[in-house]
């Protein structure tokens, strides 16, 4: 498949509208469909219109089934249920899927993991570049410190729109650092301290959260021990870096076989 037809979920929300913009600047991407939701006065309109970005001649739609002839790649940052929702389409209908949607709980991830074996998929907490590089730095900056009494501390902030807390990309952060260590978030990982919570013990990964404003994301994770503190931090200030992340892992898993992958296996830095 030489230039991959890309459908993008929720065009009417800000980040589908990004993603609009994204794929129409990719040479090696064609814009197929955006998808409204349904009843949706938009259903109908030219998705360049709506990103802002001129007349595209490619418009919305509000019923992917009506649609599925037209696309081989759906890209969805919507919501947990709406997800999965695609993924039985995508397997119904033999289409691949980019997932940057945030918030799955384990019973929503088990039934995402459950799809691996008949649909392509990339689904990854964050689709920037950066971000995934700084993962790899996280990795060996763990295992360098190793337990050599160092404290981790991962904080994050974004808007105030955002409505899950630790953020996907938090807690992607905190597993690369616990896998390193041999830990896991579910015994070590620490999401609230209030009131007399007493001093932290040595293994623990704490998370601190801020919700402001348009903070588009920031992820800072901190080592710090007697004397020294180190801090690896990743700043996005558009949310073009995912949108373009998320296009060009459309055009990697556009040419692979059933699986779940993440953006390391798009980058291969797997």
């Amino acid at each position: 498949m030489s230039v991959p037809r890309i459908a993008i979920m929720g065009v009417a929300g800000r980040m589908g509208r990004t993603l609009v913009s994204a794929v129409d600047q990719d040479a090696s991407a064609r814009l197929a469909t955006g998808i409204v939701e349904a009843g949706s006065s938009l259903a109908g309109a030219d998705l360049g219109e709506l990103a802002g970005v001129g007349r595209l001649g490619v418009t919305a739609s509000d019923d992917l089934t009506a649609v599925a002839d037209d696309f081989d790649v759906l890209i969805d940052f919507t919501n947990p249920a709406t997800t999965l929702a695609n993924l039985a389409f995508c397997a119904e209908h033999g289409k691949r899927l980019v997932i940057g949607t945030t918030g799955l709980d384990d019973a929503q991830l088990a039934e995402l993991d459950g799809y691996r074996d008949r649909v392509p998929m990339v689904f990854a907490p964050n689709m920037s570049v950066g971000v995934n590089l700084t993962l790899n730095l996280l990795a060996t900056a763990a295992r360098a410190l190793g337990d050599e009494g160092y404290d981790i501390e991962v904080i994050e902030a974004h808007h105030r729109h955002k409505v899950d807390a630790p953020s996907g990309t938090a807690l992607k952060m905190g597993e690369v650092v616990a896998d390193a260590l041999g830990r896991t978030l579910k015994e070590h990982g620490v999401f609230e301290r209030v009131g007399q919570c007493g001093p932290r013990s040595d293994k623990e990964i704490g998370f601190a959260t801020v919700r402001a404003g348009d903070i588009v994301g920031e992820h800072t994770v901190m080592f710090a021990t007697e004397g020294e503190r180190i801090e690896i931090t990743h700043k996005a200030s558009s949310r073009m870096t995912f949108a373009r992340g998320a296009v060009r892992a459309a055009r990697w898993v556009a040419g692979c076989e059933a699986g779940r992958y993440d953006m390391q296996d798009v980058l291969g830095l797997a």
